[in-house]
């Protein structure tokens, strides 16, 4: 007697073969669009880093994506009876997904975080804006391209399924699927030992992937006696991000042309006392303004800088895009400082406070000194920005921004001075060539970062997270700065870590 398959049980076999030939398409579809992530992220420097960038990469889409299958696509296979309907589902959900994976790649690529719920209200903010300007044409042309995605997966799926039969004549399931286990476990293994040596050309690649998880097991091995974690966490607090301090500014060149007729002071104030009579001059006051400086000099570095403090060593030798972009184009640009305040790094810059040329002012005082200075000509003829917030020796502290401009932001940093004259001079250059901070004339987020100390601190929505370099946090009310409960902003933080590494040299 002769055993033959069962019409239903070749047809279910021709279709989980036509299945796995579709995913593996599409896993490669996935590997390509997911190449966005990789080259959105600083490269690892290293020869083990870059290894493990690849298999992670390679191991983590293709398992993804394979999970995908398995999950939506290989039940249909068992349960439909309907060989069109399983295809066109299969398609659906493979250009869904793919969409969804495209989706999330440009948004990493251009805000460092990927889609998830904690994500939601600051995506929801930041594309408000954008969304509201959608007219019925750029909504039907998104639709559009939806659509021939979803006609080029009906293709691929025809087209596989009318060449079922010759592709299983090809015995490539064990090698392709070797080569996915392999990289996906290689890649989980190696992140244990670097998480557990702290190797962060690795360790920093944590959040580049959707939906990733590397594996650590510092439990397991200090179980064992293989991990001391005490001396971890001390290695763990002398390793924070040891790359962050040496910069490379401006991170692109800065070409953009200036308005050399304009003229623009900004007042930086030194102390901490109030400026007499500041109330009759009817400035505009941004209050959620915060000083991170611990330091004068610190002070007068991320306000000519635009960047944190934390990269003050290694812009000692350098030109703030601020001075040099300027007085390239012929514009005169002074630096005033009170007579106590000694210091020679710009005295090519430092002017007498009483000049009366045009061009760019910036001037570092005391609250005595500005209540002097101030005049109803200079805020007739001059733009003027005036920061009043820095505490002596305080680390981080909130203050009042005044000014004569449309400052049109929701909280702003010493780090926003410098884009903010920039583009009111006219400069359209990209601001995160030169700046972490952002022009508050027309802001593109909600939130600020900066560094206080060692520490990376995060402000948004009434809130102030300091993140120490062990990773424990606190996060507390800035308007009674006391201690807040609120969950950690996960995806926040490494977006603001991602934005305020952006200068860090890599390796």
């Amino acid at each position: 007697m002769i055993l033959a398959e069962s019409p239903r049980r070749q047809r279910v076999t021709k279709l989980v073969n036509w299945g796995h030939w579709f995913a593996l398409a599409n896993i490669i579809i996935a590997i390509v669009i997911a190449s966005i992530f990789v080259f959105s992220s600083p490269m690892p420097g290293t020869g083990v880093g870059t290894l493990y960038l690849f298999t992670n990469w390679f191991g983590h889409i293709g398992f993804m994506t394979f999970f995908g299958f398995v999950i939506f696509v290989l039940p249909l296979c068992y349960l439909a009876s309907n060989i069109r309907v399983i295809k066109a589902s299969a398609s659906i959900i493979a250009a869904v997904g793919l969409a969804l994976l495209a989706f999330d790649a440009l948004l990493f690529n251009r805000t460092g975080f990927h889609l998830s719920f904690h994500a939601a209200d600051l995506l929801r903010n930041e594309a408000q804006t954008q969304i509201s300007t959608f007219g019925w044409q750029q909504w039907a042309y998104l639709f559009l391209l939806f659509i021939v995605w979803l006609g080029f997966q009906l293709v691929l799926a025809n087209a596989i399924w009318k060449r079922i039969e010759r592709f299983t004549k090809y015995k490539v399931g064990i090698p392709v699927t070797s080569f996915f286990v392999v990289c996906f476990v290689s890649s989980h293994a190696v992140h244990v030992w670097a998480d557990a040596k702290l190797y962060q050309p690795i360790i920093k690649q944590d959040n580049m992937f959707p939906l990733s998880y590397p594996a650590t097991a510092k439990t397991t091995m200090s179980r064992y006696g293989l991990l001391d974690l005490a001396a971890y966490e001390e290695r763990k607090q002398l390793q924070f991000n040891p790359d962050i301090h040496n910069i490379n500014y401006p991170a692109e060149p800065v070409y953009c042309s200036v308005d050399v007729n304009e003229s623009t002071t900004v007042i930086v104030q030194t102390d901490d006392a109030p400026i007499e009579n500041i109330e009759r001059f009817n400035l505009q006051q941004l209050t959620n303004y915060y000083s991170t400086a611990s330091s004068l000099d610190g002070l007068i570095t991320t306000t000519l800088f635009g960047v944190p403090e934390i990269y003050q060593d290694s812009l000692k030798n350098k030109r703030p895009v601020l001075l040099a972009l300027p007085t390239g184009l012929g514009m005169p640009v002074s630096i005033h400082f009170d007579e106590s305040l000694e210091t020679s790094r710009f005295s090519s810059y430092r002017q007498p406070l009483s000049n009366e040329h045009g061009g760019l002012h910036l001037a570092f005082l005391p609250a005595a000194t500005i209540a002097r200075y101030l005049d109803e000509e200079m805020l007739r003829d001059h733009n003027v920005i005036i920061a009043q917030g820095y505490h002596t020796g305080s680390g981080s502290s909130k203050g009042t921004l005044y000014s004569n401009m449309a400052l049109n932001a929701q909280v702003a940093s010493t780090e926003d001075i410098a884009p903010t004259i920039l583009s009111a001079l006219g400069c359209d250059a990209p601001v995160h060539y030169y700046s972490t901070g952002q022009s508050l004339l027309s802001p593109s987020r909600n939130w600020l970062v900066s560094t206080s100390g060692e520490r990376i601190v995060v402000f948004h929505d009434g809130k102030r997270t300091d993140v120490l370099s062990n990773g424990s946090y606190e996060i507390t009310e800035t308007a009674t700065n006391k201690r807040s409960n609120a969950p950690l902003n996960v995806d926040l933080l490494s977006r603001a870590i991602m934005h305020l590494s952006r200068f860090s040299k890599q390796n």
